[in-house]
């Protein structure tokens, strides 16, 4: 092919659409506003590379199977880079259950079901590294686009043809067969299309959550805590949500999710005193940042305006832009929760290479790569915006004074933790196909919807909570009030905070 691509952005979403279009033969240019790493060595990388185009980058990362998957089977040099450079492999039987890991016989898919963990910085040097030396594609730092270059087309869609900017200060104005925006959470190129009247149809909403992150790195001479020994280093208070990201060369993070609603301890856990206090009252963690095992780096990083959003650029048929192909978190977001966020960047790149391939048409070619969209990763989102929606009731009503959940809203908690939490933490085959869907190997909700799965859920829900005492993990930390008070934060404030908001309303 002798296309050439712009693509805005040399994030994950840019990187992995060079790894996608490359072998197809296109001329590939990506257009970085920040500059390239300042060193070959991980741990100065972390330290000194300043990520203006991406301000979450020192937030806790993994790269789901799917990606894993697409990397081993197009570019397996870039794994064993990765690896090199010390980023981890998560199997899946470290994911298995005390009860699960005694009667554990592997299976050859289990391998399918590895996670890729490191440090962001890691993961982007690793990547950028290994697409720099790809013959077809060009990375060009310090050009920072602001406006895309448009013409109406006949169809009265926005034809898309290249962009304006500067590149280290000088103007800058390139033209290209296709662009592809990889901006990120920041990109404001999207709204352009839109303002100019390109039918762009976009839902969002809050996802009533803020992230908070704090690295460590292991002692000399100190390894990472059992994980049969220890209660699961993640877990879900409610309140908050928590968990252990184990990095590259002796290094982890935690990441401490926080209510909306919970304004006090949002304002609290940016102080690294209180964050590092709170991790040592969490059962799962606290073997993780015990000072002699190990010593916290730098300051907390905070992560807001979290927002559940989708785009489509195809409405009732008809293609809103020619050219023009957003991928990543220009085009659709989910909380962080679950480490989507790269993987749908990978999977869109992978649409958008079959999509190219496919036809040469403008037109056709937008059409297929929405249709690909919706039917890859719309179930993702709509799962985990369900998720959210039902995460920040649980919120509200803990702050709700005489709050009593509905007999239905019982069942169907208990359904889910004490039938298919203790079905997966049982049964290893239910963990296997739980495992695909949150692995984006198929659709998030089709194992449970399998009539085997669904009666073995059942079962175990059933039998009633003494006979499935062993499955049930410990504690994963203190109630809400406990932890408040004993990190000194007035756990009454956001209550009288609810209760002031509530009369105000009525």
């Amino acid at each position: 092919m002798s296309e050439d691509v712009l693509v805005i952005g040399a994030g994950i979403g840019g990187l992995c659409t060079a790894l996608s279009l490359s072998p197809t033969g296109r001329h590939i240019t990506l257009l970085e506003r920040d500059q390239p790493p300042p060193s070959t060595d991980a741990d100065v990388v972390f330290l000194d590379w300043h990520r203006r185009g991406a301000g979450h980058v020192r937030q806790s990362h993994a790269f789901l199977a799917r990606l894993r998957g697409i990397i081993k089977a197009h570019h397996p040099g870039l794994l064993d880079e990765l690896k090199a450079l010390g980023a981890r492999e998560l199997t899946f039987e470290m994911m298995l259950s005390d009860i699960q890991r005694e009667l554990y016989e592997p299976k050859p898919e289990d391998e399918e079901l590895t996670i890729i963990t490191s440090r962001r910085t890691t993961l982007e040097l690793a990547l950028r590294s290994y697409v720099e030396r790809l013959e077809n594609v060009t990375i060009r730092p310090g050009v920072f686009v602001r406006k895309l270059l448009t013409r109406p087309a006949d169809d009265g869609s926005v034809e898309v043809y290249g962009v304006t900017g500067e590149e280290n200060d000088a103007p800058l104005e390139l033209h290209a067969d296709l662009i592809v925006d990889a901006s990120g959470k920041s990109g404001f190129l999207i709204q352009q299309l839109m303002d100019e009247g390109a039918k762009i149809t976009e839902e969002s909403e809050t996802a009533g959550i803020l992230y908070f992150t704090r690295h460590y790195r292991l002692l000399p001479g100190q390894e990472e805590p059992s994980r049969t020994e220890n209660p699961p280093a993640s877990g879900d208070l409610g309140y908050i949500k928590f968990g252990v990201f184990p990095g590259d060369n002796g290094c982890f993070s935690i990441t401490i999710s926080v209510a909306e609603v919970e304004t006090e301890l949002r304002k609290s856990i940016m102080n690294p005193d209180v964050f590092h206090a709170i991790t040592m009252e969490l059962p799962g963690i606290r073997p993780w940042t015990d000072p002699a095992r190990s010593e916290p780096r730098g300051k907390v990083h905070g992560m807001g305006d979290l927002h559940s959003r989708w785009r489509d650029i195809v409405v009732e048929g008809v293609p809103a832009t020619r050219n023009y192909f957003p991928l990543g978190d220009t085009l659709v977001r989910t909380n962080p929760l679950y480490g989507r966020g790269c993987s749908f960047a990978a999977v869109s790149a992978e649409m958008l290479r079959e999509t190219l391939d496919e036809t040469a048409d403008p037109v056709a070619r937008q059409t297929a790569y929405h249709a690909r969209l919706r039917k890859e990763l719309r179930p993702y989102y709509v799962n985990q915006r369900a998720q959210d929606r039902s995460a920040i009731k649980r919120a509200e009503a803990a702050l709700t004074p005489g709050y009593r959940k509905s007999w239905w809203g019982r069942m169907v908690q208990s359904f889910f933790e004490d039938g298919v939490s203790i079905a997966v933490r049982s049964d290893i085959a239910m963990l296997r196909e739980a495992m695909r869907g949150f692995h984006m190997l198929e659709h998030p909700n089709k194992w449970l919807g399998r009539p085997r799965n669904f009666c073995r859920v059942l079962y175990y829900w059933a039998r009633g909570k003494k006979r499935n005492a062993a499955a049930y993990p410990p504690s994963a930390g203190p109630d809400r009030e406990t932890l408040l008070s004993t990190l000194a934060i007035d756990h009454r404030a956001d209550l009288r905070q609810s209760l002031a908001q509530r009369e105000l309303a009525a």
